[in-house]
Order: structure tokens, then sequence, then C-alpha cells
């Protein structure tokens, strides 16, 4: 699962942009970009691929909220079963074992640098959400950054369904009770789960392997509550013309295959400001100091 790993000896410090469309109670007027800040670097180098593996495979294994599957113009109960045929052909269990151990062993020295930012972003939930839906979950490093929020309720939605033995474990690591934490196996573009129903959708890596972008943000805002929020943390194309987007351009075909469908050129912040989020979408974006071609990185609010 390792790939080529980009570091240039002069990489700058950590700088910090926001991207945003400018709210007025609610009403999006216009997309604004401006430097806002300068952060310290967190703890560099890290050097494994950490975002393929998110093409949502669309199956229920332990429903928590009653299914309402939407991917199809006429749902039905089928539904997931037919999208987990349509975007992926099964998988042995072993490619399956083979990616949670990685999942969950593989990840420490990326989730070491991006904690600064997830603090941050994570700060947002406190006293807004109860019931937090994270869309590819994987091993579950999110989880405890919600053991702040009273109560909590935790449902992950993951394609991998031997993730849930990692998810769970993370989970009880986090002090959230098990009865608590729910695991779904299923797609971003169908997920079993009503209407307005969750406070949060929580997604982290996420966008750069979806099928279907647009559609995973539809049900995000469908399944959210009036008022709920999507937190988002994603790596995205650099700018064009840039020598970075370059070796993007030239790496991608084989990120996609060694990453399990990731793409290193996905416009994501795009996707973001035109989905139509009521309240509008708040967007920073970071250059880590390691993981070089997978910079710059986003990380954000959306308000349904």
């Amino acid at each position: 699962m390792a790939i080529l790993n980009f570091t240039p000896s002069s990489m700058s410090p950590v700088t910090t942009y926001s991207a945003r469309r400018t709210r007025v109670r609610g009403s999006v007027i216009k997309m604004q970009k401006s430097l806002i800040t300068t952060d310290p670097p967190a703890s560099p180098g890290f050097s494994l691929c950490t975002c393929g593996r998110k093409h949502f495979l669309g199956e229920t294994t332990t429903p928590f909220l009653p299914i309402s599957p939407s991917y199809a113009s006429q749902p039905t109960a089928s539904n997931s079963t037919e999208v987990l045929n349509q975007l992926r052909p099964p998988k042995p269990d072993w490619y399956f074992e083979l990616y949670g151990y990685f999942r969950s062993s593989g990840m420490e020295r990326y989730e070491k640098e991006i904690a600064v930012y997830k603090r941050k972003l994570f700060a947002n939930l406190v006293g807004k959400a109860e019931t937090v839906l994270e869309i590819g979950i994987g091993a579950g490093p999110n989880i405890k950054y919600y053991k702040n929020i009273p109560n909590v309720s935790v449902l992950g939605v993951d394609p991998n369904p031997k993730m849930e033995s990692h998810a769970r474990k993370s989970a009880i690591d986090a002090g959230v009770k098990s009865e608590n934490f729910k695991f779904i196996h299923a797609v971003a573009e169908s997920m079993p789960l009503e209407d307005a129903s969750v406070d949060a959708v929580v997604g982290s890596l996420v966008m750069c392997s979806v099928t279907d972008i647009p559609q995973t943000l539809k049900e995000i805002k469908r399944i959210l509550k009036p008022g709920g929020l999507y937190l988002f943390v994603e790596h995205v194309a650099a700018e064009d013309g840039t020598f970075l987007r370059m070796v993007q351009n030239v790496l991608d075909p084989l990120q996609q295959v060694v990453a399990d469908g990731c793409h290193l050129t996905r416009s994501t912040e795009e996707y973001l400001l035109e989905a139509g989020f009521n309240g509008g979408v708040d967007i920073n974006k970071v250059s880590l100091s390691a993981f070089y071609h997978l910079s710059p990185h986003l990380y954000g609010v959306a308000y349904n």
C-alpha cells in the first residue's frame, strides 16, 4: 500500500488559506480567497498513502437508523446491493483484512501531523451534535475527537466490513459506549439512513476516491438535519501550472491503481462550493510539511 513519497528539502512552513463563500445569515453570496494565517508545521514525516479505499460499498450490516437508500431514482430494499455491484465488484476477504491492518497500524505519522487541524475542526461539534455519522470511518482515528461531546452516538460507514473491529476498538479506547457505536457497510452515494436523521456528518480523505462526488454530497445534505454540520478533511489538486500539479498529473494513474481508486487531481473545493449548502461553506487550505504529492489539504465546515 506504500506509494512514492516526494518531500523536497526546501519545503516552506505550513501555510493556511481561507476559501469560503461569504454568508449573510444563510445566504451564499460569493467565494473569496485570501491568505489568513501562517501556522507552524505539526509533526513532519509520514509516507504511506492514507486515502484510497473509500468507494463505499452498499450493504448494511448493523443498521442503526431506518433504511431509506436514495441512489436510484426509485429506491428499493435491494438498492444497497445494486449500488455495490455498480460501483465496485466484490473483493476477496484477504484484501479487506490486509487493508484493515494497514488502516489500523500504518496511519500514526499522518494522524500526528494532521491532528492540529482536526482539533480545530472537531471543536465545532461540541454542544451542536449528539448523533454523528462518519463516512469512511476506517479504523476510527477520528473517534477520539468525539469524546468531548456529551451523550454522543456514532455511526460509522465504510466499504470494508473488516474495519468494524478496528473502529469498535477505537470507540472503546475513546470512551464511547458500545451501544452508542454502530457500523454500517454502505456506499457514500447511497447511505441507508432516513432523511434529516443526524446532527453532523464527518468525512476525512473520502472525496478523493468516491465514484460520484455530487451524489455523495447530495446524500450528506439529505441525511443532515436542518442546521446540521458537515465536517471534512480532504487532499485536493494543486494549482494548475505549478510543479506540484505536474507531479500529480504524472502520478495520478499509478495512484489510482496502488491506492484503491484514490485520485490526486480532484478539485473537491469546487464541488463543495457548488453543492448548495443552505448556510454556506467555510474552507481552509493547508500545505503539509511532508507527503508532498498529497498537498494541499482542505478542512472546514458546510452548514446545512
